[in-house]
């Protein structure tokens, strides 16, 4: 007969509320399986807990990696953007000659193509361009153009825009600068207008000096150009020279003559 029993734990129906023990009388130690799947789903929860434990310190640990990531972007942007605006548009080159073209009547278009990007600039030809604009209106006895170190400079006599000992635009000049203002108020370079008059001395209610009336006319051509031909006001400067920077010799009519003007100087970059 053995000595081994087996105990069931349950209701007066015989079924198990929950767990079983299997016990031996002769050996002094149980062994018991009490609830053995709860145990289980335990363990795994345990283990679960610990693994989103270490992902999520992962995580953390690698966080920096987006905000490094995001400033690399960033970078990135900036410099391809400085990269951009460090180069001519062309294309607004293109138009600007075309402007001329289609204002003046030049048909001489330059070819961007053939110019490297380090050659060209809005001051590319301008001289010549001047120069073909005025032979075209018949203005070579009148206006002059030069170039040098300081940039492209257009000379307008008095005779054309001025009365003698006046500072008061007349009617030839409205039409000379409004044709020359068109080109001007395309080009991003800053704008100089000097006033010059010759050596013979003036004293005027209104000029006590040459140097009153080479400032006045500076400021009114200036200031048509800024009004009625919208030039922006920001890029126009004005200065007086009175008879300290002649063009010629003040010791003959025509070359005080020569003097008596404004010059419209077109500043390089």
């Amino acid at each position: 007969m053995s000595h081994r029993r087996e105990t069931y734990d349950g209701d007066f129906t015989g079924r198990n509320p929950g767990f079983t023990e299997w016990r031996d009388p002769i050996d002094s130690k149980n062994t018991i399986s009490v609830n053995a799947s709860s145990k289980k789903s335990s363990r795994n929860a345990r283990h679960l807990i610990i693994e989103d434990d270490i992902s999520h310190e992962e995580s953390d640990k690698d966080r920096y990696l987006i905000t490094y990531a995001d400033l690399i972007t960033l970078l990135l942007g900036l410099f391809i953007i400085l990269y951009a605006i460090s180069n001519i548009d062309s294309k607004k080159y293109q138009n600007f000659i075309s402007a001329i073209g289609s204002t003046f009547g030049s048909s001489r278009i330059i070819n961007t193509s053939a110019v490297s990007s380090k050659e060209i600039s809005p001051l590319h030809n301008l001289k010549s361009d001047f120069e073909s604009i005025i032979r075209r209106y018949g203005y070579d006895k009148v206006i002059g153009v030069e170039e040098n170190e300081r940039g492209v400079t257009i000379h307008i006599l008095e005779d054309i825009i001025f009365k003698s000992g006046s500072a008061d635009l007349n009617e030839n000049s409205l039409e000379i600068l409004g044709r020359l203002a068109s080109i001007l108020k395309m080009l991003p370079n800053d704008i100089r207008i000097e006033g010059h008059t010759d050596n013979v001395p003036i004293n005027t209610a209104s000029f006590p000096s040459n140097w009153h009336l080479s400032v006045s006319r500076a400021l009114n051509t200036a200031y048509h150009l800024i009004t009625q031909e919208k030039l922006s006001a920001d890029k126009i400067s004005i200065v007086g020279y009175a008879e300290f920077k002649p063009l010629a010799s003040n010791e003959s009519e025509q070359g005080r003559k020569l003097n008596r003007r404004v010059d419209l100087v077109i500043i390089k970059k």
